[in-house]
């Protein structure tokens, strides 16, 4: 993947009453792909992780486009100092952009809207709609009854064996941005609905 071109996708949560450990995460990961000449591509919240991560590429001369639903904007939600803001619809228009203009998905803990990004996701590349990479950021071990639970979708036969594969789990910002340059594209030939 040529970084110069490579856009990637932050999804993560606009919670402010959060663990100190999470901002420092988001505000490195932002950094990092900054360093990197990586585009951060997230909702464009102003407040909570959100904000964290397009904060700090920006504060290193990065790029951060934000994609946000027309009644956020309203609302007053929007981060205003994005590089680039991409006004959508709604919830829906504002999950398929960010997938398509990306080049992966890398997802920073969050609450019911993260899940539901990620749950969508990686539906879609279950499908094979959906060939990027996806990582779980997973500070402080957030994400781990979250791996549980999709491991026992797998153990009793709700999900195939392979679509383990489907996610990579990093436990540092470092790692992530890695997983998500390294990873290759999912395999369409595993799509096929057959019997486990």
């Amino acid at each position: 993947m040529n970084s110069k071109e490579t856009k990637i996708a932050v999804y993560c949560a606009s919670s402010t009453q959060i663990d100190e450990c999470y901002f420092k995460d988001a505000r490195r990961l932002g950094n990092l792909m900054a360093d990197k000449g990586i585009t951060l591509v997230n909702g464009a919240g102003n407040m909570g992780l959100m904000a964290e991560s397009a904060d700090g590429c920006l504060e290193k001369g990065g790029k951060a486009i934000g994609v946000i639903p027309t009644f956020m904007i309203g609302e007053g939600w929007c981060h205003n100092g994005m590089t680039q803001i991409i006004e959508t619809a709604d919830m829906h228009e504002r999950q398929a952009k960010m997938a398509e203009m990306t080049d992966a998905g890398i997802f920073l803990p969050g609450g019911c809207g993260t899940f539901a990004e990620l749950s969508e996701l990686i539906t879609w590349k279950q499908l094979g709609l959906y060939l990027k990479p996806i990582i779980l950021l997973n500070t402080k071990g957030y994400f781990d009854s979250l791996l549980n639970t999709l491991h026992q979708a797998i153990t009793e036969n709700f999900m195939r064996p392979v679509h383990a594969d489907i996610w990579k789990v990093a436990p540092t910002p470092e790692e992530a941005l890695r997983m998500a340059l390294e990873t290759p594209l999912w395999d369409t030939s595993i799509r096929r609905f057959a019997k486990i």
